[in-house]
């Protein structure tokens, strides 16, 4: 799948040579994690993926050895009897793990970012995911869950999910969303990676979510604007946030992506906790962003 004209104009001067790992919560045959590797791939990026075999949706940081397949891989991409981590033949790069999100993105990091890469990736991301991960939610997302285990292995990560769409098998047609997310989740890597090293503070991640994809509305990349935003609603006590769009408190993710119009959050996260990061950890993502942001209506 070739990403449209649309999606290669948001992104910023293409990042040669930049590896990732690519993991996710809902399987490694599910199609928005294939789509999202084909654009990462045709923008210029070197991807290996490793995720769970299963759909292990809501399953945190759950963390377990891999075993043999009992049962099939999700949508019979593997048979009953295969090993406990295996790939696809034709595409040797597509990886799964019989196990959780965390347990197959160290997979990637640490035993295929080696094999395919000569040691450890660039960043990791994950998703996109079926579904948004917003507020409370970043608590029990595997797909969250994935991206902090690589912020605690010393790797960048970002974590992306969306609205619209549902549990959809590799091989059926490519929908809009799919190709709108996949987009618009390479614009933001490549921002970020064309910000130079380090791409985040350590111990940070970033939560990325996209708001619905609809008829004629949302329903390009080129329609959509990424805000800066918290995980968390802020209490009497929160300290204040980065300063941005006149204010130190920045919107809920929530309140972002339920705004009309077709406004992206991104947050910035700690990893150990998957609360929101300090207002210096925020100014760092909001001076590397800076040039794909944008303020609330």
């Amino acid at each position: 799948m070739l990403l449209t004209s649309l999606a290669f104009g948001l992104l910023p001067l293409l990042v040669k040579g930049t590896n990732v790992v690519l993991s996710n919560d809902d399987g490694w045959a599910e199609i928005n994690i294939r789509e999202f590797y084909y654009a990462l791939t045709n923008a210029g990026d070197s991807v290996v993926l490793s995720a769970p075999a299963e759909n292990e949706s809501g399953t945190g940081s759950s963390d377990a050895p891999a075993t043999p397949l009992t049962e099939p891989c999700e949508y019979n991409s593997c048979p009953t009897g295969s090993p406990a981590e295996g790939n696809n033949a034709s595409m040797p790069r597509f990886n799964y793990v019989n196990s959780y999100p965390v347990t197959s993105i160290r997979y990637g990091i640490q035993t295929l970012s080696p094999k395919y890469f000569g040691g450890a990736p660039d960043i990791a991301v994950s998703g996109f995911n079926v579904g948004a991960n917003l507020g409370t939610t970043v608590l029990i997302s595997g797909t969250v869950g994935a991206a902090t285990e690589a912020s605690k292995e010393g790797i960048p990560g970002i974590a992306f999910s969306g609205t619209t769409g549902s549990q959809t098998a590799w091989d059926a047609p490519v929908q809009t969303y799919q190709t709108v997310y996949a987009g618009l989740s390479t614009n933001v890597t490549q921002t970020l990676v064309a910000s130079g090293k380090p791409y985040l503070p350590s111990n940070i991640w970033l939560n990325v979510n996209f708001p619905a994809v609809r008829g004629s509305t949302c329903s390009s990349p080129k329609d959509f604007k990424f805000v800066l935003s918290r995980i968390n609603t802020a209490n009497g006590s929160t300290p204040p946030d980065v300063e941005t769009c006149g204010s130190t408190r920045l919107p809920t993710e929530t309140s972002v992506v339920d705004t009309a119009g077709c406004y992206a959050s991104i947050s910035v996260g700690v990893a150990t906790t998957k609360a929101d990061a300090s207002a210096a950890n925020q100014a760092v993502v909001l001076g590397k962003l800076k040039s794909i942001l944008s303020c609330l209506a």
